[in-house]
């Protein structure tokens, strides 16, 4: 068995390995990564060479949750695009090989940043990576789903009513007490949905944390977690990539950028960031901001109590799981600040 917060049989995956990757040769050691709140990651260390493995967790789960298939067909249909996804290597759904189904892709060298403030990074370098990472999620929103095979990847109408039927839902089955806050917020949302409505492939999760970043260069070289990827609105997707703005620097789990100097950072301020989105993805303006901004706060929240609530259940993939109930109600709060904004 593994090492690790949620332990599997090697030497049956090594059996799979040989069966079922192209080149592979053992033995195979695994070792779990940090991290990982949904599901859980390991690296595997070959004579063939570095993989990376995504399995669902153990336990019972949300219905929707963990869909491990649906982030490897996203991946599978953007292999040949101008996002820069790993390169995959098999799809297990035999769940009596480790126990749940799981993914195999190579390892991909470069730097991820747990901190948005990007530390010890130079200010012009800083600068850079986060233009790489605007322009990343720009190529994504740009890539055409149908052409790629992802038309029924997700229904393109109405997604922010469904989200929000959604996440209201997941917050309401895992809520562990009254959070008159969450109310306000979701309430809010429900009654100023804005009726414009778009398409594209949307990641979910887009964020520094979710990015390879080049060993060397200040470039994107992988994304990674695409486990909430959807057909949606691109908005909420760079919404999401911008709660950083409304979030407090340093937090243990939400961590953001108030309270920084972004200046002096070589961080861009948000409408220097949204404003570099438009440009590539050619609007005109970014319209109804607020309304994506609250709502991904609201999203994040629900998405947090749900890893609170799993801890509480005693089968949450990381053991500072807990962090998550102080978390979820800051992240809801900053979500009814920005719905209030004048």
């Amino acid at each position: 068995m593994t090492a690790g917060r949620s332990p599997f049989d090697v030497q049956a995956l090594e059996h799979w390995l040989r069966r079922c990757v192209n080149g592979f040769d053992g033995p195979v050691s695994v070792r779990q990564f940090e991290g990982g709140q949904s599901n859980p990651t390991y690296q595997l260390s070959a004579a063939s060479g570095d993989y990376v493995l995504r399995k669902r967790p153990p336990g019972p789960l949300l219905e929707r949750a963990h869909q491990i298939d649906r982030e490897f067909r996203v991946l599978s249909a953007l292999a040949d695009s101008n996002v820069p996804v790993p390169r995959l290597r098999g799809f297990c759904d035999d769940t009596t090989v480790i126990g749940t189904s799981f993914y195999v892709m190579d390892f991909q060298p470069g730097r991820i940043f747990t901190d948005p403030l990007l530390p010890g990074v130079p200010p012009a370098e800083r600068a850079a990576i986060y233009d790489s990472m605007n322009e990343t999620l720009a190529r994504l929103h740009g890539v055409d789903w149908r052409g790629c095979g992802l038309a029924d990847f997700g229904r393109p109408e109405g997604y922010l009513a469904r989200q929000m039927a959604l996440w209201g839902r997941q917050y309401g089955t895992t809520r562990t007490e009254d959070t008159p806050t969450m109310d306000a917020l979701r309430d809010w949302l429900t009654a100023h949905a804005p009726p414009a409505d778009e398409a594209a492939i949307a990641h979910g999760d887009f964020r520094i944390g979710n990015l390879i970043v080049h060993e060397q260069e200040p470039r994107v070289v992988a994304v990674l977690d695409w486990e909430l990827a959807t057909l949606g609105h691109p908005l909420a997707d760079l919404a999401y990539n911008c709660m950083t703005y409304h979030l407090p620097a340093g937090h243990a789990v939400a961590a953001g950028f108030v309270g920084a100097d972004l200046a002096t950072l070589g961080i861009p301020r948000e409408d220097e960031y949204v404003a570099a989105y438009a440009r590539r993805t050619g609007r005109a303006k970014v319209a109804d901001w607020r309304y994506f901004m609250a709502f991904s706060l609201f999203r994040v929240a629900a998405i947090q109590l749900g890893v609170y609530a799993r801890a509480l259940q005693g089968n949450a993939a990381s053991p500072t799981a807990k962090l998550f109930g102080d978390s979820y109600r800051m992240v809801a709060e900053a979500g009814l600040a920005v719905a209030c904004r004048a």
